[in-house]
């Protein structure tokens, strides 16, 4: 792996005075000195010409990434104008913060159900030469991995957990940013990237089966609604029971107690309004 180092740089404003300074009296020499001085002038204002071509300006959160005939000679970091070997190739590098949304991926979740799932990324360079060298296009690198990672995530767990410890897409959403943004960082370390976030941000069944996936958790809240009526009903009949017993107000055998128990369950858990029916005779 190639180890960034600072490049042998200057700044450029300085090297622009001395180069304008040095082309004038070399241009100044040509005209007045003899012919024998004259061509040393020449060929030194040659050299302060090539050298014209070393100034390159660095913008905030930008690196210029410097080579030599293919070797990698250091990464310039400084900001402002700037001036290196003439002959250094300057590849400029953005180190600001960018993020962008992948396309929605059609995926089988853990349990094979086809899932449409997006997600957004936001990622910076934090090692210029790892960006430049390590790959051949690090931005297409980093869209093409964070999919394969959002594809690999998403195939690791189901849609919808059974049970409420297990993590799954929809409802563990910190525990899935989590690992969707590890996944992705493992991913791209090698592309001198770092993931600052990672989520997701579009999550649905796939249309082919939709309607039947609403309607399984239609059955299943009303599964759970069903559970908590009856428990609160139980709960009622008990303490109804219990109030009876305490204040001595009737005395009911266990025919009568389940007979209690039958119509106060099916008042209380009954889709529909009951109309009740008045006894005005014995219960015996």
């Amino acid at each position: 792996m190639l180890k960034e180092t600072p490049a042998k740089a200057r700044s450029g404003f300085a090297t622009l005075f001395v180069l304008f300074v040095l082309q004038i009296a070399t241009i100044a020499l040509i005209v007045t000195m003899p012919p024998l001085i004259k061509v040393l002038a020449l060929l030194a204002s040659i050299v302060v010409f090539i050298c014209w071509f070393g100034f390159y300006m660095v913008h905030p959160n930008q690196s210029a990434v410097l080579q030599l005939f293919g070797r990698y000679v250091g990464t310039d970091f400084e900001n402002g104008l700037r001036w290196a070997n003439p002959f250094y190739s300057k590849q400029k590098v953005s180190l600001r913060v960018r993020n962008f949304e992948s396309s929605k991926l059609k995926v089988n979740d853990h349990a094979g159900n086809p899932v449409d799932i997006a997600a957004v990324v936001v990622w910076k360079v934090v090692d210029s030469a790892e960006a430049v060298f390590e790959v051949e296009d690090y931005e297409n690198f980093v869209n093409i991995q964070s999919e394969a990672a959002l594809r690999y995530l998403a195939s690791s767990y189901p849609y919808e957990a059974e049970k409420d410890s297990e993590i799954s897409l929809r409802s563990s959403g910190s525990d899935i940013t989590d690992l969707l943004r590890t996944e992705i960082q493992n991913r791209l370390h090698k592309a001198g990237v770092e993931v600052i976030e990672a989520r997701i941000s579009h999550l649905a069944y796939a249309q082919e089966i939709a309607s039947a996936m609403l309607q399984r958790q239609q059955a299943r809240a009303v599964v759970m609604a069903r559970q908590q009526i009856v428990e609160g009903a139980v709960g009622m009949v008990e303490m109804a029971l219990q109030r009876l017993s305490e204040k001595d107000v009737v005395q009911l055998d266990e025919e009568r107690k389940a007979a209690m128990v039958s119509n106060l369950l099916v008042v209380l858990c009954g889709d529909h309004s009951v109309s009740p029916v008045i006894n005005t005779g014995t219960i015996y």
